[in-house]
């Protein structure tokens, strides 16, 4: 695939096969992550790879119950974790690099699983204490996000997008093409 077309194929996935994932695939879609852009190229981000039944439920343990991330996270081979140090970025006017720069990584990751023929599904909404205490993060660190990674058990259609005159702006804010 080109740039554009796994751009265009990334979906959300809540469904995964019960196949692993080759670890040439994953190491791929880490190095991906690993070459993410960042503030004074800090690289403030850490990656926890979750192979084991038992740390997935326990990550899915850490969302509520009505969330349908859980599901995802306990029927797939791998659940990343996506950590951040915040001694490793600034905040600058009041913008959290943190946050950009761990999201930036995230976002490579998501696309280069794409391209591998792999599923994922960003996760934010979760308890960072619990995923803190169930995979031994330590305090001066953040956890971010996770996601699952693996193979797909479902086809996801496109889902809407606003039009391109909805989001862009020419010269200034209102201004039109």
């Amino acid at each position: 695939m080109n740039f554009f077309e796994v751009v265009q194929a990334r979906r959300s996935l809540r469904s995964y096969l019960d196949k692993p994932v080759e670890r040439e695939k994953l190491e791929h879609v880490l190095e991906s992550a690993r070459l993410a852009p960042s503030w004074k190229n800090l690289q403030c981000w850490r990656f926890i790879i979750v192979e084991d039944a038992a740390g997935r439920e326990a990550l899915a343990d850490s969302m509520e119950e009505t969330n349908p991330g859980r599901k995802a996270l306990m029927g797939v081979p791998i659940v990343v974790v996506l950590c951040a140090l915040p001694s490793e970025s600034e905040v600058w006017e009041g913008k959290d690099f943190m946050m950009l720069d761990a999201g930036l990584a995230m976002e490579h990751l998501v696309l280069a699983a794409t391209d591998q023929g792999l599923g994922t599904c960003w996760q934010g909404l979760f308890s960072e204490e619990k995923v803190r205490k169930s995979l031994n993060v330590p305090d001066n660190v953040r956890v971010v996000a996770m996601t699952p990674l693996g193979y797909a058990a479902e086809e996801r259609r496109p889902r809407p997008r606003k039009a391109m005159a909805e989001i862009v702006h020419y010269g200034k804010w209102g201004g039109l093409a």
